[in-house]
């Protein structure tokens, strides 16, 4: 088996993930989610992540039939995940505004602008 950081920063297997869950107001850090509950959001779902993204030009794939492993409920609004690269081959950001996976939230959804907005203030004072 070939490791994964072996691979080239092309090799979706090398991308970054996000889950729903990770970025849901409505989740525990236990439960998944990976950001500070004041910047989450409720019930995002993998659409709009995809969309999301689309719109800042990382060229994310929506994997549609994927859960996430603390994920209780298996209704179908729950099921998906997002794949982003965010690094070149040469492993320089493939877009500067989104150089790790820290900066990847919810900014263009209507109801998120003020999220993302504190997520960048959040980033910013944290280093």
């Amino acid at each position: 088996m070939v490791d994964a950081k072996a691979k080239p920063f092309s090799d979706e297997k090398r991308w970054i993930v996000i889950y729903p869950t990770y970025l849901d107001s409505k989740k525990s850090l236990q439960q998944g989610r990976k950001i500070p509950k004041e910047l989450a959001v409720e019930n995002p779902t993998a659409a709009e992540i995809m969309d999301v993204l689309t719109a800042t030009g990382l060229n994310p794939v929506l994997e549609r039939g994927k859960l996430h492993p603390r994920e209780q409920d298996r209704e179908p609004e729950k099921l998906g995940r997002v794949r982003v690269m965010l690094k070149n081959d040469d492993g320089t950001p493939k877009n500067s505004e989104y150089p790790t996976s820290e900066f990847i939230i919810c900014p263009n959804l209507e109801t998120k602008q003020d999220n993302y907005t504190k997520a960048l203030e959040y980033q910013q004072h944290k280093g």
